[in-house]
């Protein structure tokens, strides 16, 4: 299934958003098969990629302070 460059564009923007806590810099469509992304032109299919490294980054984050909160919850029951 191929998603279009401002859907990419806004699946990127979302996960970047998640993980960084701001938006990013200079990110725009250029046309169906391109995007501009920190001055970086590339292809839609490569920043989907990037947006899927993204989303993996902050799953992990929160899976690390979850795992963080569970110890010290164990640790104050004893």
């Amino acid at each position: 299934m191929e998603i279009s460059a401002e859907q990419a564009v806004f699946s990127y923007a979302e996960a970047y958003r998640k993980l960084y806590n701001r938006t990013p810099r200079d990110l725009r469509a250029v046309d169906n098969d391109w995007v501009i992304v920190n001055g970086a032109r590339m292809r839609v299919t490569e920043l989907e990629y990037l947006t899927q490294q993204l989303q993996q980054e902050y799953r992990q984050g929160i899976e690390q302070k979850r795992n963080l909160v569970t110890r010290l919850i164990n640790w104050f029951k004893q």
